[in-house]
């Protein structure tokens, strides 16, 4: 599912800020690494290892890549840069897509320290005023990170293209890189609109758009939730919607390219991890109809669920909450594992990129992208996976899931703050919510938005009372709000 946004604006002495420090110490997140596994990153940040293709040490790259001019796009400020990309035109027709990958294997050494800890910690996890990074910032804001003007080792994706934006053909082998800018998505932007970015960049835009209208062709769903920002205004916390860049769903597509080309690979050679998804349960659809017309947005019957979603503005506060309520259909992402015998259509699918997929892209936030690109790496070279790889495999599902719910539980800690330090001074007062969910086995318990601010909460009802009125506006009191101590929790009016 996809995370809900959320960020801190504020000064940095502010009280959120000092509760979200006191929500770390209480859910036990690690504020370091263990010695010996930030030695290890040290020591690979001054002298990273070279993984060859039968599990040993290469002492150079096959592959010298560092005349591609890459690029970086990330949010400003942000040093742990997973992917740059360089885009071209194929001489017969076409795209090329060059895309690095942070090669975190060159710097991990499999059943070491370091690589215990990733095991035990899975993901990054993201508060909203900091993150608690996978491996230690020498090699994700450093030695592993694409910054730069730094010559770095990378898993280096070509995937070409047809006219369409079709994928024709895949390589992908280890290199030696060089990225040369680091761009921001405001920026890139800009200068896509403006018309002043060079053909590199303005290919995004070409080939993102040929992606999206090819994602539309498969039934696809891409959900782009407006992130959430806490600002303080004239002595009083608000919550404010703000929608993503088109030029983030352009680079989303080359990401999602190069997951459904590794999905490929690894199918083809009958050993790989994807993630998958199963479609949404009967009944989903149905209550965000309700939830649509309750909150004005207009979804004609003959119109997909998929179709909707892409007509709406995230810069509509209305269309905002209600993709907001879309990632309840994203729920239930798991990881399938297989060496040996693929799984089938349906067990490989992930329904909401509407075909087998994998995570290839993120391997510094993110443990099993690193396995993703081994697998990958020994599939394209016609290789069995190295030992170390093909013995993690079964126990990542499992490990994957345990971190996700492990983020999951960070998320829904931080958003229940936040939403309590933004309503702590107005317990009492009341509000105007729309009715976006009820408990099946007590109808008088569910869940509510606010219209102003938009913060979503759970709202009951006295036992004896009606059952709440799925998809219709009602007033609402604040009955409990305090940061670190209660969520918000709301009662009919």
């Amino acid at each position: 599912m996809p995370r809900r946004h959320m960020h801190v604006t504020d000064a940095a002495e502010a009280p959120l800020r000092a509760a979200l420090r006191e929500l770390r110490i209480d859910l036990e997140v690690p504020d370091h690494f263990p010695p010996t596994a930030q030695a290890e990153a040290d020591s690979a940040a001054r002298a990273p290892r070279i993984p060859a293709a039968d599990g040993a040490v290469a002492t150079e790259h096959a592959l010298d890549a560092t005349d591609l001019p890459l690029f970086t796009i990330d949010p400003p400020g942000s040093r742990d840069l997973d992917q740059a990309m360089f885009l071209s035109r194929r001489p017969d027709g076409g795209f090329r897509v060059h895309y690095a990958i942070a090669d975190v294997a060159s710097f991990v050494t499999p059943g070491g320290a370091l690589d215990a800890e990733a095991h035990h910690r899975v993901t990054t996890l993201y508060f909203p005023d900091e993150r608690i990074p996978l491996y230690p910032y020498a090699l994700s804001e450093g030695a592993a990170s694409l910054l730069p003007d730094q010559d770095r080792p990378a898993v280096l994706w070509q995937l070409d293209l047809d006219p369409e934006g079709v994928l024709v053909a895949t390589s992908v082998r280890r290199a030696l890189v060089r990225s040369r800018a680091r761009l921001d998505y405001a920026g890139v932007q800009r200068a896509i609109d403006e018309g002043t970015a060079e053909e590199p960049l303005d290919l995004l835009r070409e080939i993102g758009l040929l992606r999206e209208e090819l994602e539309v062709a498969r039934g696809a769903i891409s959900l782009h939730v407006p992130e959430q920002e806490i600002v303080e205004r004239n002595g009083r916390y608000q919550l404010e919607y703000r929608a993503p860049l088109p030029a983030y769903g352009w680079n989303a597509q080359i990401s999602l390219l190069t997951g459904m080309a590794a999905a490929e690979l690894m199918l083809a050679a009958g050993t790989g991890i994807l993630r998958t998804l199963p479609t949404a349960p009967d009944g989903s659809v149905a209550r965000l109809r309700l939830t649509a017309r309750a909150l004005g947005v207009d979804w004609p019957h003959h119109t997909s669920y998929s179709a909707l979603i892409r007509s709406l503005d995230p810069h509509c506060a209305r269309h905002a909450a209600f993709l907001q309520e879309c990632t309840a259909l994203l729920r239930g992402a798991g990881y399938t594992a297989f060496d040996g015998t693929p799984p089938s259509a349906s067990e490989a699918l992930h329904a909401a990129v509407a075909a087998p997929y994998a995570h290839a892209t993120a391997p510094l936030r993110r443990l099993v992208d690193r396995y993703t690109s081994e697998l990958c790496l020994a599939a394209f070279a016609g290789h069995e996976p190295a030992d170390w790889v093909r013995s993690a495999l079964a126990a990542l599902p499992h490990e994957m899931e345990t971190g996700s719910q492990r983020a999951h539980q960070v998320e829904r800690a931080c958003v229940d703050l936040v939403e309590a330090a933004l309503l702590r001074d107005r317990v009492g007062e009341t509000f105007e919510a729309l009715v976006v969910d009820i408990q099946e086995q007590d109808p008088t318990r569910g869940t509510v938005h606010l219209y102003e601010p938009a913060v979503i909460g759970p709202v009951e009802a006295a036992p004896e009372g009606p059952a709440l009125p799925l998809g219709q506006h009602i007033q609402v009191r604040l009955a409990e709000a305090d940061p670190g101590l209660e969520p918000v929790r709301f009662t009919p009016v």
